[in-house]
């Protein structure tokens, strides 16, 4: 009789932890039609954000319908736009006078790694564990990568697998490039050619230059005082580079225009300017024999500084981009295919128009490389700054080539 009543306890217990599991899946999981913001907030504030990651293609929508439909929170929201190295002087400047402006930035790995270098941003993880542990435990591997990167100073909000990876133009590549020789080879008999951007200001620019160490076999791919080979495939690449941009949409235009005729990208890139027409349908991708991708995010992370309204305002928009729902709009026009950084965000779930755009511009080939080619994260802040601050002297030339 003992038994069976230990039996009957044991499963009745085991119900209700599985029905609490339920209930607290569903609260970990909510949808912008059932969210409540968590941090008070005492009248509504104006939220300013600063973009310098080209987030805003992925995130505006989402960030428009919290403006209207959290009018207790957001009087209004306000986005510029800044190159990632001007970010990290901007909101120094703002703290130095007392007076900050910007209440969320949205960045990548570069803008990221320069803030955090001077201990610019607040600590989100652990500071706000509690309400944001569910979406840590809920990022896609990579996002999840990208986030211990960051250290807990930013929230990934997007994904990427990233490149290295180049788009090129089929009539002057006739044999896909598959070898860093293989590109050193094609430069060099066809000088000026070949573009990509200044790492510190590009996605693409610093998949490139963070996948080479791997493809030309560097003592230590995470160090770039040891990157002895890649610099000096850089700089030998560099006789035959015009000039080096300050920003990836050049590099594609020129692309288009026909200026170039190969560029460094990524799969978001490719995608999204294939989709938007600025290079033809017809322009190709490929991979790098053996690579490993450099998997890029965006993070949205606070400025140290701002009165606890603002803050609030902020961390509730963090919060709210993360949702689902909104997650799934991040699909875009595939600018960071595939966009959510959450699991289990289908293409399904984003809207009608974005579905068919993305599916439109897919190849099965990117699926596969996605699912071949080993990834990994980018570089921790200090090394990406080194890195960084390295090119920019041995490559750029002091900024001489870079424009």
């Amino acid at each position: 009789m003992k038994s069976s009543k230990m039996c009957a306890l044991w499963v009745l217990a085991l119900l209700m932890v599985l029905l609490a599991a339920c209930f607290v899946s569903e609260a970990a999981a909510p949808s912008s039609s059932n969210y409540t913001p968590r941090f008070p907030v005492s009248k509504p504030v104006v939220i300013n954000i600063i973009d310098v990651a080209g987030n805003a293609q992925l995130s505006q929508a989402a960030i428009d319908e919290f403006k209207a439909q959290h009018k207790e929170i957001a009087r209004d929201i306000t986005l510029s736009r800044l190159t990632a190295p001007e970010l990290a002087a901007k909101i120094k400047a703002q703290q130095d006078a007392k007076n900050m402006d910007t209440t969320l930035i949205l960045t990548g790995f570069d803008g990221l790694a320069a803030c955090v270098d001077q201990d610019l941003l607040e600590l989100l993880m652990p500071t706000y564990e509690s309400e944001f542990k569910y979406i840590v435990d809920n990022l896609l591997p990579g996002a999840m990568g990208s986030y211990e990167i960051g250290g807990g100073f930013g929230i990934p909000t997007v994904f990427c697998p990233g490149g290295p990876m180049l788009t090129f133009n089929p009539d002057a590549v006739k044999t896909p490039i598959k070898t860093p020789d293989d590109l050193l080879q094609w430069a060099k008999a066809n000088p000026n050619k070949f573009f990509y951007a200044r790492p510190a200001n590009s996605g693409p620019g610093r998949g490139f230059l963070m996948g080479l160490p791997y493809l030309l076999g560097d003592t230590d791919p995470k160090d770039p005082d040891t990157w002895d080979k890649t610099w000096a495939f850089l700089k030998e690449l560099d006789q035959y580079v015009e000039y080096y941009p300050t920003g990836t949409a050049i590099t594609f235009t020129q692309l288009g225009d026909g200026t170039r005729d190969v560029i460094a990208s990524h799969l978001g890139w490719d995608m999204n300017q294939r989709i938007l027409g600025t290079i033809p349908d017809d322009y190709q991708g490929s991979f790098f024999d053996g690579q490993t991708f450099i998997n890029d995010s965006h993070f949205a992370c606070i400025p140290k500084g701002l009165e606890e309204d603002l803050k609030n305002a902020s961390l509730n928009l963090i919060e709210w981009l993360m949702l689902p729902d909104m997650q799934a709009i991040a699909y875009d026009d595939g600018y960071f295919y595939p966009g959510p950084a959450l699991q289990g965000v289908t293409i399904d779930m984003a809207p009608k128009a974005s579905q068919e755009r993305v599916r439109a511009a897919m190849r099965s080939e990117y699926d596969e490389a996605i699912d071949k080619f080993a990834n990994t994260t980018q570089l921790p802040p200090a090394e990406m700054v080194k890195a960084n601050d390295l090119w920019d002297r041995l490559i750029g030339a002091g900024g001489a080539k870079t424009r």
